[in-house]
């Protein structure tokens, strides 16, 4: 069983930076894909970006590409998103998730964190 557990939310302005993390407990936690998610008010949640096990391979939403970067310290358990020249359009709760299986082509994602919530003004 893994646990996650988001921090670093906050209000910023328009091209500030901002740090999220996630804390996964369990000594297999750095065995798990972890995949950043997010959801705007009155909006689906959206896919953001998405690292292995050990770092190697990032995935990211298109629209997040060149000011998000998700990273890992497996020795710290911990994954992180830093996000910079954030934009209004940003706001939203963003969810952390652990995964191992793939189904389909798709990342299954068991385990989801409470979400930070991140505002962006402008």
């Amino acid at each position: 069983q893994v646990q996650v557990v988001e921090s670093g939310g906050g209000l910023v302005q328009t091209g500030d930076s901002l740090r999220l993390s996630c804390a996964g407990s369990g000594r297999t936690f750095n065995t798990y894909f972890v995949g950043w998610f997010r959801q705007a008010p009155g909006k689906e949640r959206e896919f953001v970006a998405v690292i292995n096990w050990n770092g190697g391979s990032t995935t990211y939403k298109t629209s997040v590409k060149g000011r998000f970067t998700i990273s890992r310290d497996n020795a710290k358990n911990t994954v992180y998103l830093q996000m910079s020249s954030l934009k209004p359009e940003d706001t939203a709760v963003y969810y952390c998730a652990a995964g191992k299986a793939v189904v389909g082509g798709e990342r299954r994602y068991d385990f989801w964190g409470q979400g930070t919530q991140v505002t962006v003004s402008s």
